[in-house]
């Protein structure tokens, strides 16, 4: 017959067993976020410091066009997506090519999901929607993620490059047909 403990070491034992439980639950609990309470009070450098307020998203420019179309701002640098019901659904800036569209209506005409740019960059999402002096303009991206503006070297590029999320967007947003309009 095997030989009972003592009650002492049967205390003894859940007491090190407890504090061995504690002591892993604190160390998980000091490692998460911690959350500071706030005063009330406005401290003295409250007022020094403005309070930093959220911008509204651009709005799309007057003249642009009604119903689902792509808007590209030359002067703003800027492009909306715009649903049927005049809602925007994103806006981005854009890095544009050394040669522009004139401002006027126009369809994206084909696309091409990648390919390198007249720069020699790799890019994706390519949109073709206009021609100008001989060179064709059309929206994309790096596929690296990057954001500079196409290089021209002394060429003519007709990019105009985004944001990878940006172009991802916009091609889900602009198939073939669908209208780009350009203003100033």
């Amino acid at each position: 017959m095997p030989a009972r403990l003592p009650s002492w070491a049967w205390v003894t034992g859940l007491t090190v067993g407890a504090i061995a439980a504690v002591t892993v639950l604190g160390v998980q609990a000091d490692r998460g976020s911690h959350p500071t309470a706030t005063s009330a009070k406005p401290s003295s450098t409250a007022s020094a410091q403005p309070t930093p307020t959220p911008t509204a998203p651009a709005k799309v420019p007057d003249g642009s066009g009604t119903g689902r179309r792509v808007v590209y701002s030359l002067g703003e640098k800027r492009v909306w997506l715009v649903d049927a019901s005049e809602a925007t659904r994103r806006t981005f800036t854009v890095w544009p090519g050394s040669v522009s569209p004139d401002p006027g209506d126009y369809t994206v005409s084909s696309r091409n999901a990648a390919t390198t740019g007249s720069d020699g960059v790799q890019i994706e999402h390519i949109m073709y929607f206009a021609a100008k002096d001989g060179v064709s303009v059309a929206f994309s991206n790096a596929v690296d993620g990057s954001s500079p503006p196409p290089a021209a070297s002394g060429g003519k590029t007709g990019g105009v490059r985004m944001k990878k999320a940006d172009g991802t967007a916009l091609w889900a947003f602009g198939t073939v047909g669908t209208t780009v309009n350009v203003v100033r």
